[in-house]
């Protein structure tokens, strides 16, 4: 079926095929699944909102228009008749049409709303590369021009290695008078955007950066203490919303805890110590699974969070590999730690379009914009 979609819109409309990457494999396994879960969720599209408007904001640098979602839609219903057969009647082709309509206008107004006073995307030069380990950098990189965020959000990133190819990385500090984006990139095997950051990129190259996207955000209403457990590059965004939380209140407690198989992988340890240092209000725990010569606390961050104290009364922000993530969250329900206080982002789902996220690139964390 995803094959005859792609082939179907490729050939009534040749031109749309340049706005995809080279290569579909990621896009051919998520399309229909896609559709399936979007679907499941049309009983709540008020809850759709949100998502279909920041992906409409999105495909805005891939140079999607207006008349491109009705080739897409063209395309969708063309492929549902064709494999549904007999079972494909009227009263189902218009249902379709209507969910499809649904989408459609929902990201053209979010992406004509955008036009008036953002672009389609920024040039982002890269100011610092740090390798903090064979496979893992910290870069520093400066928009030409302001890119509105909110701590604990993501932008996705393309390469000029990598035409048209696009992967999200959190933004791991807190917006900044100077405009910096800090982005912690680990290279995985087969990583094309991933190990290009990693061991290509250098100081002065530039990169393509998209709009800010992501939810796990500071409450606004809240003045809780935090609780922010991080695994692994996950610590990027969980960084940021720390930074953030300590400068709107310095009499804010924030317990950040950092995870990690090994020592060596405890890459950014000395930059949260010195945040440590300037705010009397963090207090940082490193904590080792795998190392057991490891001189500090041993286990992982699940079981770290287990064991200090009653979470109850804070906000909870959990970021890293979706097994660490899983863990996390268990560990705080049994704890007694309402649903509603603790957030970590979950992959977005993908789209119809040349927007999907994945592929070899794909991350090492619940959060989608953590680090691969």
């Amino acid at each position: 079926m995803t094959s005859y979609f792609y082939g179907r819109l490729f050939a009534a409309n040749p031109e749309l095929r340049a706005l995809f990457p080279p290569a579909l494999d990621a896009q051919r396994g998520r399309f229909f699944p896609t559709l399936g879960e979007l679907v499941e969720d049309l009983d709540e599209p008020g809850g759709l909102l949100p998502w279909l408007s920041e992906m409409g904001r999105d495909h805005r640098k891939y140079g999607v228009v207006d008349e491109h979602y009705a080739a897409v839609g063209e395309a969708l219903l063309a492929t549902l008749r064709r494999f549904l057969g007999p079972r494909w009647t009227p009263r189902l082709q218009e249902e379709w049409t209507a969910v499809y309509r649904f989408v459609a206008e929902a990201m053209m107004e979010a992406a004509r709303a955008a036009a008036e006073n953002s672009p389609s995307w920024w040039i982002g030069e890269i100011v610092g590369h740090e390798q903090r380990a064979p496979d893992l950098a910290v870069l520093a990189v400066r928009p030409g021009q302001p890119l509105p965020f909110a701590a604990g959000q993501y932008v996705t990133v393309q390469t000029s290695h990598w035409p048209r190819v696009w992967r999200p990385y959190s933004i791991a500090n807190a917006p900044r008078e100077d405009g910096l984006l800090s982005f912690h990139v680990r290279a995985l095997p087969g990583g094309w955007v991933s190990g290009a950051l990693v061991r290509r990129a250098e100081v002065g190259q530039a990169l393509l950066l998209g709009p800010a996207r992501g939810s796990m955000t500071l409450d606004p209403g809240s003045d809780r203490d935090l609780l922010c457990v991080a695994g692994g590059t996950g610590l990027a965004p969980l960084k940021a919303i720390a930074e953030e939380a300590l400068a709107r209140d310095r009499d804010r407690r924030v317990l950040l805890v950092f995870g990690a198989r090994t020592r060596e992988r405890l890459y950014d340890l000395d930059g949260l110590r010195a945040m440590e240092a300037a705010h009397p209000g963090l207090r940082v725990i490193a904590t080792v699974s795998d190392d057991p010569f490891y001189p500090g606390l041993q286990g992982t961050a699940a079981e770290a969070v287990g064991g200090l104290r009653d979470w109850s009364g804070h906000d909870v922000y959990v970021a890293g590999p979706p097994g660490m993530v899983s863990a996390t969250v268990a560990r705080l329900r049994r704890l007694g730690v309402p649903e509603e206080r603790v957030r970590h982002d979950a992959p977005p789902p993908a789209v119809p379009g040349p927007s999907a996220p994945g592929g070899a690139d794909g991350h090492g964390s619940a959060v989608p914009c953590s680090g691969a």
